[in-house]
């Protein structure tokens, strides 16, 4: 990372600091959303919880609990090193040591037991719009409702699910990023205007 900095869980420190700096050059903009994409569906929803300058937050794909989602991958790198020669678990776990600043299969699953949104997602009170593929296959799908459980105090919650046959099933829709954007244009003008 640059500079040495690393993933924090309480996102709204940077978030504060970046709006902080923006708004110090240019004016407010009419409305503020928070959009985080794959472990933004965590950083998005979690600065908004704090941050009461936004009016909305998107996630896509729903990031409700990342310890869950990143369990599979360092199980298999714990039970066996060689799992590493897999690109998708190489990948994975060498981005997790470096993001998370770690040394260890261990000390990183460790250290995302404080990636969940269950103790703030109370605390949303922006409009939300959740994305989710059916057949993500890095974020468990149960973790979308998970989620839309959770925003009892959200102005409004807005889901989309995307199936196999649109073609967005996969995680982040990247099998059709174009339904991702469809779909947030088309909240963003419902909910704040053109």
């Amino acid at each position: 990372m640059r500079d040495g900095l690393k993933f924090v869980p309480d996102w709204e420190r940077p978030t504060k600091a970046v709006l902080d700096k923006f708004l110090s050059a240019y004016a407010r903009p009419a409305k503020t959303v928070l959009i985080g994409m794959s472990f933004g569906g965590y950083f998005a929803p979690r600065a908004a919880a704090f941050e009461e300058r936004g009016d909305g937050v998107v996630a896509f794909d729903t990031c409700f609990d990342f310890e869950e989602a990143a369990r599979p991958i360092f199980k298999a790198v714990v039970a066996s090193p060689m799992s590493v020669k897999d690109p998708a678990i190489a990948w994975a776990y060498r981005n997790a040591l470096w993001t998370m600043g770690c040394t260890t299969p261990e000390e990183v699953q460790h250290k995302f037991g404080d990636y969940k949104l269950a103790p703030v997602a109370a605390r949303i009170k922006q409009d939300v719009l959740i994305l989710a593929g059916e057949a993500d296959h890095f974020i468990p799908f149960h973790q979308t409702a998970q989620f839309e459980k959770s925003l009892v105090n959200a102005r409004s919650v807005t889901t989309r699910i995307f199936d196999r046959p649109s073609g967005g099933a996969e995680h982040c829709q990247c099998g059709a990023t174009n339904l991702v954007y469809a779909a947030l244009f088309d909240w963003l003008i419902d909910k704040f205007g053109g």
